[in-house]
């Protein structure tokens, strides 16, 4: 048969990466990204992108950290590479500090990090409203040169960007051999699925290149991460509501929350308010399915719902959907050559 053509549907980060992870597995396909919205315009523009896993309720653990594995691997062999600026990706240290001491003092994702540990006594007087902390070395991608850096090599690769809003996957199936779902929290519109929710987040990029140190209440409803230009300060998790106008008051709250943290930020210029909606869900679906309408199909590979945690974990959901469209791509050769015969 042809070079199978593959669309993938989404260009945040876990499209894009996607895409490139299946022009790595099957290099003879044919691949195009289709989205309304590329950088700056996409959630994963609002995200900090800093590599601390979220527990996904729906996926096993042993997933999870495999998922992260494959994601710090990658971005760390960037990061150890001529190309970490341009990228935007960088290690950044820091703490993860909480009121009481939680039950697993070390997450599942300890050993992937770099040097984590409890913090020392003398650190935690730093932070005279916990009682416990962990240190660590973490990788951070600061968002919009990311997503550029991605853009960049697919399109060097052949890969076309439409600008084009998919209403229906199945619009797809004359131009398209299989279909990458990559929506976010599109597909709750795209593919009705109920199960997808969107988390409201607010934050806030701010000019202040004193700081250095990450620092993140242990709920994660506060946190301080630096970036190589600017520091992103956090944040709301907001279940179910879907506006993308920024809240004053939130934005005067954030800001009250992470100055109790780290005082010096009073001092912060610049400060820009950006607002993303996270695509949650009990777990990310990661899936083949196969649409039909009579004797015509579709083949279509699902990968969205990442929630709060897509950063942490889009290469290692990324080749894992690229495998998905390797099985697709062999149903395929197989159904052609039956066919022939």
């Amino acid at each position: 048969m042809a070079a199978p053509k593959v669309a993938v549907v989404g260009a945040g980060v876990v499209g894009l990466s996607t895409a490139l992870c299946i022009l790595e597995a099957c290099p003879s396909c044919s691949v195009a990204v289709l989205s309304e919205q590329f950088s700056p315009n996409t959630t994963s523009d609002v995200a900090a992108g800093m590599l601390i896993p979220h527990t996904c309720p729906g996926t096993p653990i042993h997933v999870q950290k495999q998922w992260f594995k494959e994601t710090f691997t990658y971005l760390f062999g960037i990061c150890n590479s001529a190309e970490a600026s341009e990228a935007g990706i960088h290690l950044v240290s820091g703490w993860q500090i909480f009121k009481n001491t939680p039950k697993e003092e070390s997450p599942f994702w300890s050993d992937v990090v770099l040097g984590f540990r409890p913090m020392s006594e003398a650190e935690l007087q730093k932070f005279p409203q916990h009682r416990f902390g962990q240190a660590f070395t973490t990788l951070k991608c600061d968002c919009p040169p990311y997503l550029l850096w991605l853009e960049k090599r697919l399109k060097a690769a052949g890969v076309q960007m439409h600008t084009r809003k998919v209403s229906d996957l199945w619009e797809l199936h004359r131009e398209y051999n299989i279909v990458v779902n990559c929506a976010g929290i599109g597909a709750h519109q795209l593919v009705g699925d109920e199960q997808l929710f969107p988390i409201r987040g607010q934050v806030l990029k701010v000019h202040a290149p004193w700081v250095k140190n990450f620092i993140r209440d242990g709920d994660g409803s506060t946190y301080i991460y630096p970036g190589i230009h600017r520091v992103t300060l956090g944040g709301t998790r907001e279940k179910h509501n879907w506006s993308l106008s920024p809240h004053p008051g939130t934005t005067k709250d954030i800001f009250d929350r992470c100055c109790s943290l780290e005082p010096s930020l009073q001092g912060a210029q610049d400060v820009k308010v950006k607002v993303g909606l996270r695509p949650s869900r009990q777990s990310v679906r990661l899936n083949r399915e196969v649409l039909s309408q009579g004797a015509v199909k579709l083949l279509v590979v699902h990968n969205y719902g990442h929630g709060a945690g897509g950063f942490s974990i889009h290469r290692g959901t990324a080749q894992e959907a690229a495998r998905l469209v390797g099985e697709c791509i062999a149903a395929l050769q197989g159904s052609s050559s039956r066919a022939k015969l």
